[in-house]
């Protein structure tokens, strides 16, 4: 493919990306609120994958992953990394961590300034148009590259996102042919069976075959990945171009794509909802391994949720689009759950520890 000429300007790509994000964080805000309701804080109607017996480890050699997230140059995917490489440094080496080396793989089509702080591979991105604004179209793309041109010394790749901060030392969660995921509430194939059967055809089995994850968090072997990620990026790019699936699926087409492209390779994962968990709507920290940070954080003096609505004390990764977030925000008022006090300190650290900070 031709290398994207990016004619967009700065603007306008902020603005795309702003108007995706809002709708994609507000729209699902809604759906959560439901549910969390329903569930007193469980998301008990999501299935489960069980680990085989047979493929549990008791034990011995560890089994390293690379951890490799896709990113554009952009300052708001900038400062992102910067935090989740910090702490990924932070967590590597400790014991129960199975994290091997690190990439960034960058889909701006050329190096930027973070090429000698953070372990980084180059990849075109999608030539110009093809992604319509959505621009995580890219990501698929971006994998197939770094699969075909890196040298990739371990067995396993975790597919990480630029919001991620490992809270807890992450463990080789996949066993074999059986990556290991998220399960997302959000992500229904059999409720959206009618649009998932153009992707995937009855011939190829029940539609629960198709797993409620996105590809991100996955930990996965490597030749697993290599198979999918060519049928992962071309059923994205069919996904978007046709108007009932875009429709249907918005901001969160690219993670069907990966959940139809993994069936269609016959691949089932484990599902681990320890994996990772989202403040505020998850409380707690314990026991999990990953805090992604994808919802504003809105509460008021009393420290109580404000549900979308801007509150009187906030934090918000799309507050800070433009350039980083600053240095020591200040902590939220008491009551606030613990994932979201824990979620500040943790920012707090790598950015007084960051060289250079505000220069993102």
């Amino acid at each position: 493919m031709a290398r994207k000429n990016l004619g967009c300007s700065s603007s306008l790509f902020l603005v795309l990306l702003a108007v995706g994000s809002f709708f994609a964080t507000y729209n699902l805000i809604t759906l959560v609120v439901h549910n969390k309701a329903a569930n007193h804080g469980q998301y008990t109607y999501d299935p489960l994958v069980v680990m085989p017996d047979n493929m549990k480890r008791t034990g011995g050699k560890k089994v390293l992953f690379h951890v490799a997230l896709t990113a554009t140059d952009a300052p708001y995917s900038k400062w992102q990394c910067r935090i989740m490489y910090y702490w990924y440094k932070k967590t590597k080496d400790m014991e129960g961590s199975e994290m091997g080396k690190f990439t960034r793989i960058l889909h701006s089509g050329q190096p930027d300034n973070l090429m000698d702080e953070i372990p980084t591979f180059v990849v075109d991105p999608l030539p110009s148009g093809l992604d319509r604004g959505y621009i995580v179209l890219n990501r698929p793309w971006a994998f197939v590259q770094w699969l075909e041109k890196a040298t990739i010394e371990e067995d396993y790749i975790l597919m990480a996102e630029p919001d991620h901060i490992f809270v807890n030392p992450l463990p080789n969660l996949a066993r074999g042919g059986h990556p290991a995921a998220f399960p997302f509430f959000y992500i229904e194939p059999e409720k959206n069976e009618k649009v998932i059967r153009k992707y995937y055809p009855v011939e190829n089995g029940p539609v629960n075959n198709v797993d409620p994850i996105g590809n991100s968090p996955v930990i996965i072997r490597k030749d697993l990945l290599e198979k999918i990620a060519p049928t992962w990026m071309n059923v994205s790019l069919r996904m978007k171009d046709d108007p009932e699936t875009d429709k249907t699926f918005g901001w969160v087409l690219e993670m069907y794509a990966y959940a139809v492209a993994s069936a269609l390779h016959g691949v089932q994962h484990i599902l681990r909802k320890d994996f990772m968990l989202q403040p505020p709507w998850d409380l707690e920290t314990n026991n999990r391994f990953i805090i992604h940070y994808t919802y504003g954080c809105d509460y008021n003096m009393k420290g109580e949720l404000t549900y979308g609505k801007i509150g009187e004390w906030r934090f918000d990764k799309r507050s800070h689009l433009r350039g980083p977030p600053p240095r020591n925000i200040s902590m939220p008022p008491p009551g606030v759950p613990e994932s979201v006090r824990t979620l500040v300190k943790m920012v707090n650290e790598a950015t007084a520890n960051i060289p250079g900070w505000d220069t993102t």
